[in-house]
């Protein structure tokens, strides 16, 4: 969605802050959200979890093929790489 509705490239993409729906409206989110984000989803009822374990969270690395060549990213949280033979 944020490399194709909101242009952002592989690597922003996957520095974003992330988000996981829990069990009932529970939704756990990584710092770095709007604060209009999170009281708009309290507002809908969600209980937010804010800051907790990356457990919760999975990783990337991506290979995106552009034009003119390849753009790479991993994610930064992780270890890992994004490489292309």
């Amino acid at each position: 969605i944020r490399i194709f509705d909101y242009a952002q490239n592989p690597q922003a993409a996957s520095d974003a802050p992330r988000w996981c729906v829990l069990q009932h409206l529970d939704v756990a989110l990584e710092p770095g959200f709007d604060s209009e984000v999170l009281d708009e989803l309290s507002k809908r009822g969600h209980q937010l979890h804010v800051g907790k374990k990356e457990a919760f969270y999975g990783g990337a690395q991506l290979i995106y093929k552009l034009d003119d060549g390849y753009f790479a990213a991993s994610d930064s949280r992780r270890d890992g790489q994004a490489v292309g033979f």
